[in-house]
């Protein structure tokens, strides 16, 4: 499920416990709350108010359990970062997510006027914070999550006649995003594919969406493999790891009761969904964000091993 992709002379810089810094771009599947972002949005800012200060940035605080699940996230697991500033955790968690974003709102349009795609959450970061949080290179991984609202959003936009085209052009806007993070310093990327949003409630009782859907995560999928491939190449001196949550998430649907779910198919909104695998008509619980997190950590502390 997870795949490093490597230069042979960087081979041995990437060693997670050596990580303390931890940035994260993507949707809603990733966003945490903070105590100057947008309500129930983004840690901090949004697409009206972009700017922020260096004192603004470093008293922000992450609000606990306010995340699209009904508690914690995967990266709070992943980090150790459940709430109050960034750089008291053990593993500083700098968040730059925004719920609901795609990757450019030049190729979809945005949910809202506030929201922030990860185009702009990159430059965002650029401006106001890349020279303010420290990003050291041995010690910084880089998360990138995104492409479950794009490939929802596509499903009746009858504007989009060649998709083959269309997601190569979300790809080279994403990759030039991807890029720029890299050249200001940010060296060690992961990426997450889109998982299969076709068997989450939202989807599961109409056969044709979720056919739609499925044939959009699948092509989305196979081109940011491509991608991902054409940026190692392009930067020998990346670290780039891949993890499947595509299949991932069909694993842990496939064997619910293995992992302590007996409900994969309905959604639970509540303040203690437990047993239920969706919390929503499409975002998972707090339990799947915790899974999901032990299998990301276990396997980047197998990738520092080699």
């Amino acid at each position: 499920m997870l795949k490093l992709n490597i230069a042979p002379h960087a081979f041995t810089k990437f060693k997670w416990d050596a990580i303390k810094y931890v940035y994260a771009f993507g949707d809603s599947y990733s966003f945490v709350q903070g105590s100057r972002g947008f309500a129930n949005f983004s840690f901090i800012g949004d697409a009206l108010n972009f700017s922020f200060t260096p004192a603004e940035l470093l008293s922000n605080e992450i609000v606990p359990r306010n995340t699209s699940s009904e508690g914690s996230n995967w990266l709070e697991y992943l980090t150790g970062c459940f709430g109050g500033r960034p750089s008291a955790c053990p593993k500083q968690l700098w968040n730059f997510a925004f719920a609901g974003a795609d990757i450019d709102t030049a190729l979809l349009p945005p949910h809202h006027n506030y929201t922030i795609p990860l185009v702009d959450q990159v430059k965002q970061w650029v401006t106001y914070a890349s020279t303010i949080i420290p990003h050291p290179v041995g010690e910084t991984l880089t998360t990138w999550w995104i492409g479950i609202n794009d490939t929802g959003d596509t499903i009746n936009n009858a504007t989009i006649t060649d998709f083959d085209a269309f997601w190569e052009l979300e790809m080279t806007s994403y990759f030039k995003a991807v890029q720029l993070a890299h050249d200001q310093g940010l060296r060690n990327h992961i990426f997450i594919n889109v998982p299969p949003g076709n068997r989450a409630p939202a989807s599961i009782g109409n056969p044709t969406k979720a056919a739609t859907l499925k044939l959009h995560i699948d092509q989305y999928n196979a081109i940011l493999t491509k991608y991902v491939a054409r940026f190692v190449v392009a930067n020998p001196d990346a670290i780039v790891l891949s993890f499947d949550a595509n299949t991932w998430f069909n694993f842990i649907l496939d064997n619910p009761d293995a992992n302590g779910f007996t409900d994969v198919t309905s959604f639970c909104t509540c303040s203690d969904p437990e047993g239920y695998f969706w919390y929503n008509s499409g975002h998972p619980t707090q339990a799947v964000h915790k899974l999901f997190a032990n299998a990301i950590e276990a396997l980047l502390g197998v990738s520092s091993s080699h």
